[in-house]
């Protein structure tokens, strides 16, 4: 072998094999898309979720009613902040009928299904007697407390339905009687319907229309077949349109759809007509907090059952948007909760709230943008309303009391860090629990969230 000028042996130099293939980049998508699922199916997310979800819509709501019903109360001669403190006064109470629906066991809400319809039929039948039943807007659904406070038991009746709806599909599951249509209907549709005569005697349309879908709800959760869902359908739309073609206000509600002028033909649009232009002026981000320019008394029922447009003026489509995406986190939670649980009147109790709530919801907003006619019903925790807000309050504090109880969200709630007293790990103490997902008929896994 040949030395080098230096007289020192060459260095042999090891030859290189074939580089090795870099690791492909994650997609972004995909990698956020996975810790989204992931993060979706930990045992407390539902709870999660609809306790983060509804407080949201209930604080949002508080600021717009403060700041949709300022001009209203000027107007009559009261101070601006009135309809605030009673709104806030009403989420206070419902708070506490959410806290205290939260921590009871299914056995006790099963317990209140009768004594909560019965005191709803009885006070929507006093709804009708003369001096006792208070009429507004043409509607007689109020019943007068004294002062300024009323309430309006049509809006209790929705959590009577679904409890005692829960409860009565829950034992004839249990004893295997859905299989038969006339147990399936008896007594539920009939008594659905002595509800819905109740509240149409004070001509409140909108109430009935959410009690229906209601019942649909519960029926279809029992595994209604479809000839039986036909059937009720087709009763209720004849019902529905003897009804809507038998007065000349609903007859006018109906004609204003995608109406763009407030005087459209013999039909006076204003109200539906400017809930769109307050929607149309807000742009993407809105002219500012207390800044609507259709609260100064062009817009009717501003801080009620038109405040949507309010928000969409004030908070623009960032706003509207945002409260959307809530109200549609919460009814998937909803939607979760029903269907993870083997429990009949869980799954019941649950999908009929979500159903209350998120139908609700939908003919609203679909009022204030003018694909629905106006139905006169408030947004869920978010108009101004306190008979409207406690029992949507209670029904939220089912739905947390609902997914607390799962086993898995039961065995991670049990495994969290003490605030005070021993830590988890000292001696004498019970190492880490393991629970199963919360998926429906999966084999059993662990799960890492605390």
């Amino acid at each position: 072998m040949p030395g080098s000028r230096t007289g020192r042996p060459p260095v042999q130099r090891a030859v290189r094999g074939p580089a090795a293939p870099r690791p492909s980049r994650e997609n972004p998508v995909l990698g956020l898309y996975t810790r989204v699922r992931k993060a979706w199916d930990r045992p407390l997310t539902a709870y999660y979720v609809i306790f983060g979800g509804s407080m949201l819509i209930t604080v949002l709501g508080l600021v717009m009613v403060y700041s949709a019903s300022q001009i209203t109360a000027l107007q009559m001669s009261l101070p601006g902040s009135y309809f605030f403190r009673k709104q806030l006064l009403a989420a206070v109470i419902g708070g506490t009928l959410l806290y205290a629906a939260s921590r009871m066991p299914v056995r006790l809400h099963r317990a209140l299904a009768y004594p909560i319809l019965a005191g709803a039929v009885v006070l929507m039948a006093l709804v009708q007697v003369p001096g006792v039943g208070v009429a507004v807007n043409g509607n007689q659904n109020w019943i007068s407390l004294g002062g300024s406070f009323q309430i309006q038991p049509s809006e209790f009746g929705k959590l009577a339905l679904v409890l005692w709806g829960a409860d009565l599909l829950a034992r004839k599951q249990d004893k295997r009687m859905l299989a038969q249509w006339k147990h399936m209907l008896v007594p539920l549709v009939p008594a659905a319907f002595m509800l819905l005569g109740l509240i149409m005697l004070g001509g409140d349309m909108g109430t009935a229309i959410i009690l229906t879908a209601i019942l649909f709800g519960l029926l279809w959760l029992a595994g209604a077949p479809t000839r039986l869902f036909i059937g009720v359908l087709s009763v209720a739309a004849v019902i529905g349109t003897i009804l809507i073609t038998s007065s000349a206000n609903r007859m006018a509600r109906l004609q204003c759809l995608g109406a763009t002028e407030p005087q459209s033909g013999p039909v006076d649009c204003w109200q539906a007509v400017h809930g769109i232009y307050a929607l149309a002026s807000g742009g993407f981000f809105g002219s500012g907090l207390g800044a609507s320019v259709e609260k100064w008394g062009q817009l009717p029922e501003a801080h009620t059952d038109f405040i949507f447009a309010v928000t969409g003026e004030e908070l623009g489509l960032a706003g509207t948007l945002s409260v959307l995406a809530l109200f549609a986190a919460l009814g998937y939670a909803g939607i979760r909760v029903a269907g993870r649980t083997e429990d009949p009147f869980v799954r019941y109790a649950a999908g009929g709230v979500t159903t209350w709530i998120t139908a609700q919801a939908v003919i609203n907003m679909g009022a204030v943008l003018g694909l629905l006619p106006i139905a006169g019903v408030p947004l869920p925790l978010f108009s101004y309303g306190g008979s409207a807000l406690l029992p949507t309050m209670f029904a939220i504090g089912l739905l947390i009391a609902f997914a607390r109880d799962e086993p898995a969200a039961r065995a991670a709630l049990a495994m969290r860090q003490p605030r005070f007293g021993r830590k988890r790990g000292a001696k004498g103490s019970a190492g880490p629990r393991r629970w199963n997902t919360m998926r429906r008929r999966a084999p059993a896994r662990s799960s890492g969230e605390r």
